[in-house]
């Protein structure tokens, strides 16, 4: 199954940036082994409408034209589900073992995700009940992502 990130806003480089292309690259070399596949980061600019609802709804429709058809929908925001990290690496693992062949994670903007995506989500998950800055989003996902595959695969990696 192939995994990728849908971003609002860029990250610039510097030391976010340089983790989060390490934890993406171990994702990508550890994951075929367990049958996961690193696929792309898609970033998007910030919707420059004046009123925040257009900009999630801007941003949204940038979101679901990138998607590929029947891919799985997973957004981030702090009112989604909180998991623990083996949970997080089974459900990746249930959908792989459903057949799904695309899945995406949407980090969405300032502002937040436009309701419409609620409905076409295939699940809501949180990083904690906290809000997080995007570039640390990034980087928590892409350590999850990595620790999903070392959990999977039995890799001493995730220690309870």
């Amino acid at each position: 199954m192939r995994i990728g990130l849908f971003a609002v806003g860029r990250l610039k480089s510097g030391p976010e940036k340089d983790l989060v292309a390490r934890y993406l690259d171990r994702f990508a070399k550890a994951g075929s082994a367990v049958g996961l596949e690193f696929s792309r980061v898609a970033e998007v600019a910030e919707s420059r409408a004046s009123n925040a609802e257009t900009r999630k709804r801007e941003e949204a429709a940038m979101l679901l034209k990138s998607l590929a058809e029947g891919s799985i929908l997973i957004l981030l925001d702090e009112r989604g589900k909180a998991l623990d990290s083996e949970g997080f690496a089974n459900l990746l693992g249930n959908y792989r073992d459903q057949g799904k062949r695309e899945l995406t994670i949407a980090i969405g903007g300032a502002d937040g995700l436009d309701p419409s995506l609620y409905d076409r989500a295939d699940a809501t998950l949180c990083l904690g009940k906290m809000t997080w800055p995007h570039q640390l989003v990034r980087t928590l996902i892409a350590e999850q992502l990595y620790r999903a595959v070392t959990i999977l695969s039995g890799h001493p990696y995730h220690r309870v």
